[in-house]
């Protein structure tokens, strides 16, 4: 009989393999995520920067909690089922590379949950901090008509309506795959009575429609930096990042069409990211803003009408 006894009690000790076994805590298991994810060498680009907070993000999410917990829950003891759920998740991120988001099915922009799996970008634009202040100081009159264009999930098409709640928006999107999410998140925000979703190539299923503000975070990565990206932004879908050999397709055909879908007071608001210089080089006279953000990010121009138009006129 004791000899039976020591080899359950061998045979416990091996199912709590390490490091499983030593991990009782949130504190624990947000520490030892974080030193996978460094360990792994992983790349923070989706919504955090850094492995101890993306680590903190998945614990608290396998495990139904706020993201904003007392100090004394860190020291809250796990079960054995808890605890083997937050492995997995953890270990899901180090074995595929992919971003959180991805993982967790959820992603935030201005404030706001939004459905997202590999159909579409994961929200991380700075024209969310934007919207937040109305476009202020630089749209002119309250928008009756909004246009989100390259909407993908359309975090930012439902953002807008939620900021402007007397206009209409239209969310264009090209790929079929990315407006199945975004049709979800019109639903969970209930906004589908004022945010309409379009299946269009840019401005080419928009016809007549003027807007009164022009939204658009379009594809502008350079080819050859698409392929040398980390491999969490490879789940992403290649058509929402890369645009041609200096990132500037999409952009140059936005500013070239856009003058005839904007009213006469109306603004074109559209980010390139980490391809500024590309874009100074392909337009160098072009009268855009930057506007500075306050919680990080840049790479966003915004231009009015009229100021597009005089460009597009010169010789």
């Amino acid at each position: 009989m004791p000899e039976h006894r020591s080899t359950r009690r061998a045979g416990a000790r091996r199912s709590l393999r390490p490091p499983a076994a030593g991990l009782r805590t949130i504190r624990d298991l947000v520490r030892w995520g974080a030193s996978e994810f460094g360990r792994a060498k992983l790349h923070f680009g989706h919504g955090s920067d850094n492995a101890l907070d993306e680590a903190y993000h998945l614990v608290t999410w396998a495990l139904h909690l706020p993201h904003e917990l007392p100090k004394g829950y860190f020291e809250a003891q796990l079960t054995d089922a808890e605890r083997d759920k937050v492995l997995k998740l953890l270990r899901e991120r180090v074995r595929t590379r992919k971003p959180a988001a991805y993982l967790t099915g959820e992603g935030w922009f201005a404030g706001l949950p939004f459905e997202v799996d590999e159909r579409v970008l994961i929200p991380r634009s700075p024209i969310a901090e934007l919207i937040g202040q109305r476009f202020a100081p630089w749209l002119q009159a309250e928008p009756r008509r909004i246009l989100d264009l390259c909407a993908g999930s359309g975090c930012i098409a439902v953002a807008c309506a939620m900021a402007f709640p007397q206009a209409q928006v239209d969310a264009a999107e090209l790929d079929a795959r990315a407006l199945t999410v975004l049709r979800r998140n019109l639903e969970r925000h209930e906004v589908q009575g004022r945010v309409a979703a379009v299946r269009s190539d840019l401005f080419a299923a928009l016809k007549g429609r003027k807007y009164g503000l022009i939204v658009s975070n379009p594809p502008y990565v350079p080819t050859a930096r698409w392929k040398k990206m980390p491999k969490e932004y490879q789940h992403e879908p290649k058509l929402a990042l890369e645009a041609g050999g200096d990132g500037m397709d999409i952009v140059t055909r936005i500013l070239r069409e856009a003058p005839a879908h904007l009213e006469d007071d109306g603004l074109l608001v559209c980010e390139v990211g980490g391809s500024v210089r590309e874009f100074d080089k392909r337009f160098p006279k072009i009268p855009v803003v930057w506007p500075e953000f306050e919680r990080g990010g840049d790479g966003v121009f915004v231009i009015s009408r009229d100021d597009l138009v005089e460009w597009g006129n010169e010789p």
